[in-house]
């Protein structure tokens, strides 16, 4: 299915990006370029908070509870979500009912009221978030991870902030951190659905008429620097042991970021890959093993995330490893190459029927890279990748010195996992 999207900017600075799909729902997602890299460590964790807080009554919807009934009255679902490179709100309903999505977004952005009671309670709220995660192995050992390999820069800090600062953090700095990003010059609205461009540019610009504030500056790009590997334990009382083991990468516009999809595919990204087979089919090591990669302005990262008995975690640890030094060291088959390529072509064709999955792809790519990347373009530059280019970049990337691991776990001695990188 090709689709041929459409973006407008208007006289405040909004950009509105429109694709046209033949689905009965149709999907307005509004992105706001800001996230926890934004942050100051003192503030750490406040656009999560924002993000929660403008659903707490609006203009036209004072409480909590008439917010929420806009759009279960016809039948939607709404949420948000916040990164490290920005904030995101999103409304699926009936394609008849995309007017009041559109109202929906614009009160909830720019005319929420930020009541002190609500701000107070969900203090509490987030609070728990922060327990929930810490009470996850699963998420807590990803989060750390990304944590630990962007140590002492804005990256690494949490999104959701510490327990200290959502404590401490008052109403003022809500005021101030919309005041200064919520504005239309730092948004993108994705709209994915069966109404037209133009009818859709009419009813943005008659809801979102807001004015244009000043230019926002983007963030200073970071530098890394890595010596050795890096290992941290989080001791914690739990069964089983998780693991994260991963380098950093590069940024989201690189000329290798098919390349490194490939291979994060070939190692570990499906059923049929390489890790799967080698520590749950072969060996029974671990319930759940996958490879993945995520990527930021300046730069990025591949993590391998498992699973396993405590007295079986240097064992996987070592095969992990060990299949990271193959892929560099030997040619991956042309049968593992082809798998690897039409394996994300169709896991994207599946993606592209859901109007809300079109929107977050389309949206984010246009946010953060300025351009729109669309499905036809994405299989061109699959077909471009060669077995030589996977190996190169494995050689690249998987250098002993740039590894990662991070560790959730019964366990105290750091050193004797450090070991297994040397």
């Amino acid at each position: 299915m090709q689709l041929q999207q459409k973006t407008s900017k208007f006289s405040n600075g909004l950009t509105l990006l429109t694709i046209p799909m033949p689905t009965e729902s149709v999907t307005a997602l509004l992105l706001v370029r800001v996230g926890s890299r934004d942050e100051s460590k003192e503030i750490n964790g406040l656009s999560h908070f924002v993000e929660h807080m403008v659903f707490k009554g609006t203009e036209k919807w004072p409480t909590t509870q008439a917010v929420n009934r806009v759009i279960d009255s016809v039948g939607g679902v709404f949420n948000a979500f916040t990164g490290q490179e920005y904030t995101g709100f999103w409304v699926k309903v009936a394609k008849k009912h995309l007017p009041l999505g559109l109202e929906f977004l614009k009160q909830i952005i720019f005319k929420c009221r930020l009541p002190k009671e609500e701000l107070e309670r969900e203090r509490g709220v987030i609070l728990e978030e922060i327990k929930m995660r810490d009470d996850e192995p699963m998420t807590l050992v990803a989060d750390k991870f990304v944590s630990q390999v962007y140590s002492a820069t804005q990256l690494g800090r949490d999104v959701i902030g510490t327990s200290e600062n959502i404590k401490r953090i008052q109403r003022i700095e809500f005021v101030k951190h919309l005041k200064k990003w919520y504005q239309p010059s730092n948004m993108v609205l994705a709209v994915a659905g069966p109404a037209s461009a133009k009818g859709t540019a009419a009813e943005v610009e008659k809801i979102f008429s807001q004015k244009a504030n000043n230019v926002i500056n983007q963030p200073e790009k970071l530098k890394f620097k890595q010596d050795k590997p890096q290992t941290q334990v989080i001791n914690k009382k739990i069964e089983q042991a998780h693991f994260c083991l991963g380098v950093r990468t590069f940024g989201r516009v690189h000329p290798d970021r098919y390349v490194l999809a490939v291979l994060t595919t070939i190692l570990g990204g499906n059923t049929s890959s390489r890790l799967w087979n080698e520590i749950r089919e072969i060996r029974g090591l671990a319930y759940y093993v996958r490879s993945s990669t995520d990527s930021f302005r300046e730069t990025g990262y591949l993590t391998t995330q498992a699973g396993c008995a405590t007295d079986k975690l240097a064992e996987t640890i070592k095969l992990t490893v060990k299949e990271y030094e193959k892929i560099s060291q030997e040619p991956v088959k042309d049968k593992e190459l082809k798998l690897a390529k039409e394996y994300l072509k169709g896991r994207l064709a599946l993606a592209f029927e859901d109007s809300q999955i079109v929107a977050g792809e389309y949206g984010e790519s246009l946010l953060l890279e300025g351009k729109v990347r669309t499905l036809a373009e994405i299989y061109d530059q699959l077909d471009q990748v060669q077995v030589d280019r996977v190996q190169q970049l494995a050689g690249k990337i998987f250098q002993a010195s740039q590894l990662n691991l991070t560790i959730v776990g019964p366990f105290k001695n750091q050193e004797k996992f450090a070991r297994l990188l040397l």
